[in-house]
């Protein structure tokens, strides 16, 4: 591949060629939502490119969190991580701190969040920035939140329980990796406010 980046060919067909016939029950279509289909799946540009991997840690981040739910809920019987020291993933989960906020496991909660942050990242056409300025902005506090949220919950692990849950970890080196991949557009979106936009 060397020093030229190789584009990757649009995921699927344009929007408007799949459109639904008229009645039927279900969702209906308009022009905006086929230009955002398009824009997530075909489209390139550094903002778009910047939420795709958006998407794609905030998507790993969820694995993660889903692995520990399926333990916390009893739908598997061991977290399976490598054999290193202070790692105890089981006993970190299975810990009633685990399940203290809302009273249900807090994996559950974090999948919750994560999909929050996927949803933000998919809001808004191609220009969301000028035109939507709002949604850039949300979603960098979002993933700011995110990161200081898995970062509190590490200290947590390593104080109080002097072990760690590996996919908590994996979870949180997802969330701090968002924030500088949110930040640009963010920018973007507050310079146009700023400028009355």
């Amino acid at each position: 591949m060397g020093a030229v980046a190789r584009r990757l060919p649009p995921a699927g067909p344009p929007a408007a060629t799949v459109r639904g016939s008229s009645g039927g029950v279900g969702r209906a279509s308009s022009r905006a939502a086929e230009a955002l289909s398009d824009d997530l799946r075909r489209g390139r540009s550094p903002a778009l490119d910047a939420r795709r991997r958006l998407a794609g840690l905030a998507l790993g981040a969820m694995g993660s969190m889903g692995l520990v739910a399926a333990y916390q809920f009893g739908l598997l019987r061991h977290l399976p991580e490598p054999p290193l020291p202070r790692l105890d993933s089981d006993a970190v989960d299975a810990s009633g701190q685990a399940y203290q906020l809302l009273q249900t496991p807090d994996a559950a909660l974090g999948l919750a969040s994560y999909a929050a942050t996927l949803a933000l990242a998919g809001m808004g056409g191609r220009d969301r920035a000028v035109d939507r300025p709002w949604l850039p902005l949300a979603l960098a506090a979002k993933t700011v939140l995110d990161a200081t949220s898995g970062a509190y919950l590490a200290l947590e692990q390593g104080t109080r329980h002097k072990r760690f849950c590996v996919w908590c970890l994996v979870a949180a080196g997802s969330s701090l990796a968002m924030v500088p991949v949110a930040l640009p557009e963010a920018r973007t979106a507050w310079r146009h406010l700023r400028r009355g936009g």
